[in-house]
């Protein structure tokens, strides 16, 4: 591996993993335009936590009942754990295997977003908590908690291994002359390495389109009470890029088997192992509705509906990659949520909250020399 390797193939003749390392980052012409659109759909998305005001969060925080500060901490701890994985796992996964300068400069953009996510929550505990040590000390003991870490970190990390093999492998010759390695060909299994990646991604997938769910309804329900209103503006910012996020995969997972026909065979080998996979995180986030509502429940949400609306989004990420649904394809579970996933597609008056949903950076520069030919003043 080189930060410059030219290579004799042309850049829209590669496929999107495992042909070669990027060389010049051209975006003049490339091969998939939607990597393109994500990206720049996420920089006109551009964020930062400190734009929402917090100062009434503290004050309603300091009102909650000892049943709403384990469920409002409990979230936050939660997500805090899953996006301090996501923050930094997809550089150092999917990078040193990426081979198409649109699809690289993505999953950069998409890296960052997630560090975005991790500093948001360090703002909410800062304006809104009198004690952060609430939230933090006791995050690793929560089992319902590190099992869902453990188990999206355990796919990053098979890969990662696999992508350090590859690299020994590639330059052998360095390790052998300077270690005095003895190294054989059946070290690294390039196939097994594309097993890898594509479980990997799927594990993403269920990630983006599942995982945070149940602890952003909780999130979303406090401030159509009225409370911690402003929590509730951060994570719809998050479940907006969330979305792209887990666009992303689905076209990756969806590519893979048309470019290769090893990915094509390994979709089919896997496919009981992704199942599976979905099961077993539908199955945790049945658990963690049931740990979030242990001494009582809230107003207008409780553990059933939560596991419901769970079900909900496990059936729409399995239609969406072809699969048949598998949960009872529960239909608008919790309909007030929409306005808060499609955060994006929601308008409000400025004078009556503090708007969330606009743009930047996203001024078309499409005008030619004779656009307003004809034209007479």
């Amino acid at each position: 591996m080189s930060v410059f390797k030219q290579n004799t193939k042309s850049h829209l003749e590669k496929n999107m993993f495992f042909d070669g390392e990027v060389d010049i980052s051209r975006f003049d012409k490339v091969k998939y335009q939607q990597f393109e659109k994500l990206t720049r759909q996420q920089i006109g998305y551009f964020w930062t936590p400190e734009e929402v005001d917090l100062t009434k969060d503290n004050k309603d925080f300091k009102g909650f009942s000892p049943v709403e500060i384990h469920i409002a901490v409990s979230n936050l701890q939660r997500q805090i754990l899953l996006d301090s994985v996501q923050g930094r796992a997809p550089s150092l996964a999917f990078l040193p295997i990426t081979s198409l300068p649109e699809l690289e400069t993505w999953i950069t953009t998409w890296t960052f977003f997630e560090s975005i996510h991790s500093r948001s929550y360090t703002h909410i505990i800062r304006n809104a908590f009198p004690d952060p040590s609430l939230v933090f000390d006791n995050m690793l003991d929560i089992k319902e908690i590190t099992d869902c870490a453990v188990d999206v970190s355990k796919y990053y990390d098979e890969l990662i291994n696999w992508n350090a093999a590859r690299y020994v492998y590639e330059n052998r010759s360095w390790f052998v002359k300077l270690l005095d390695w003895t190294f054989s060909k059946s070290e690294y299994n390039l196939y097994e390495h594309k097993k890898a990646l594509w479980l990997c991604l799927n594990a993403v997938n269920v990630l983006e389109g599942i995982r945070f769910y149940a602890s952003f309804a909780c999130s979303w329900n406090f401030s159509e009470q009225k409370k911690m209103e402003g929590n509730a503006k951060i994570i719809k910012l998050i479940a907006r890029d969330e979305n792209l996020h887990l666009a992303a995969t689905q076209h990756i997972l969806k590519l893979l088997p048309k470019e290769d026909v090893d990915f094509a065979k390994i979709s089919q080998e896997s496919e009981e192992e992704v199942f599976n996979m979905f099961d077993a995180v539908v199955k945790q986030e049945h658990d963690w509705a049931k740990y979030l509502f242990k001494d009582g429940s809230m107003i207008g949400l409780n553990e059933r509906l939560l596991c419901d609306f769970v079900d909900e989004r496990a059936d729409k990420c399995l239609k969406n990659l072809g699969y048949q649904p598998r949960y009872g394809n529960k239909q608008k579970v919790l309909p007030w949520t929409a306005k808060w996933i499609a955060g994006g597609d929601v308008q409000v008056a400025p004078q009556e909250t503090q708007s969330t949903s606009y743009t930047v950076g996203r001024v078309k520069q499409d005008l030619t020399e004779d656009k307003f030919k004809g034209f007479k003043l």
